[in-house]
């Protein structure tokens, strides 16, 4: 059954009546909740004690002290631009992505980005955290990203992908009228300008499978929902592109045209198997508004 991960998360705002350690008083206030559970919060630095993130399990409460759970981890001291935290916890981040933010540094590219802004967040509680790529969405895209608390969390998600993630949906607004759902696969190849294109010869590059339904439709463009089948680079924009109907705002890809005045790519939903606690996981972001006007 899918369910929001958000859901798991602790929460509360207390005033101590009895003297007690921290880590007690957790467990007494969250009895239906799993022993790890609280430890996490309490790890992560999501507890605060009379004002102060605290977390030392041993900590004494004293009658008048107050005690908040704090949904998000980082201090006062992180602003994150472009970024909102869906869920956390020991082992992943699930975040929403603005358009315009990179994933991470190009080689030639030194701007602020998601993948250094996490970083700095979750050095706020340890020194020694860091942060793990998983998977990238393009800079002009915006959605649904997971990023990877450890080394071992990043490799068991990449790669055990497309059984972990059965699902990711995207929502596309392209030009023209796109008058019936469709699936469309070719092999993808890169040139050396660095512009990804189809064969349609097999093996002739990565296979790639695009699904593709429409939701809205007019004469100037369609919005469509896209399902991938595998995940390659570019690989919406280049089959978009490939039925005559190019994502608007994408000049690389054939696009005449922006509307929005941004890429027409948003990564609206992603699925999967938590990888360590087996937890099927489910995050949404909306359909950014500009993407329905003019229907």
């Amino acid at each position: 059954m899918k369910r929001k991960a958000r859901s798991r998360e602790l929460d509360g705002d207390w005033i101590v009546e009895e003297s007690s350690e921290l880590l007690e008083f957790l467990y007494e206030k969250h009895p239906n909740r799993s022993r790890n559970a609280v430890k996490g919060v309490l790890s992560r630095g999501q507890v605060v004690v009379n004002g102060k993130v605290s977390t030392q399990f041993n900590d004494t409460l004293h009658p008048g002290d107050t005690v908040q759970i704090h949904a998000r981890v980082a201090t006062e001291t992180v602003k994150l631009s472009g970024i909102r935290i869906l869920f956390e916890d020991d082992d992943i981040i699930v975040i929403e992505k603005e358009a315009g933010l990179l994933t991470v540094a190009s080689k030639n590219e030194r701007h602020v980005t998601a993948y250094r802004q996490l970083m700095d967040y979750v050095k706020t509680v340890h020194p020694n955290n860091r942060i793990f790529i998983v998977h990238r969405l393009d800079r002009d895209t915006s959605g649904v990203m997971i990023f990877a608390k450890s080394k071992d969390i990043q490799q068991t998600l990449q790669d055990n992908w497309h059984d972990i993630v059965p699902e990711r949906a995207y929502v596309a607004l392209v030009e023209g009228r796109v008058k019936k759902d469709g699936t469309i696969t070719s092999w993808l190849k890169e040139n050396r300008a660095f512009i990804v294109y189809s064969s349609d010869r097999p093996n002739d590059g990565q296979k790639a499978v695009t699904h593709y339904k429409v939701l809205k439709t007019s004469r100037q463009n369609s919005l469509l929902e896209v399902h991938l089948e595998t995940g390659r680079k570019n690989q919406i924009r280049v089959h978009m592109q490939d039925i005559g109907n190019p994502i608007v705002g994408d000049k690389k890809y054939g696009a005449r045209t922006r509307p929005i005045g941004r890429l027409g790519l948003h990564a609206h939903k992603i699925s999967f198997t938590h990888p360590t606690t087996g937890e099927f996981l489910t995050f949404e972001s909306k359909v950014p508004a500009s993407f329905l006007k003019g229907f």
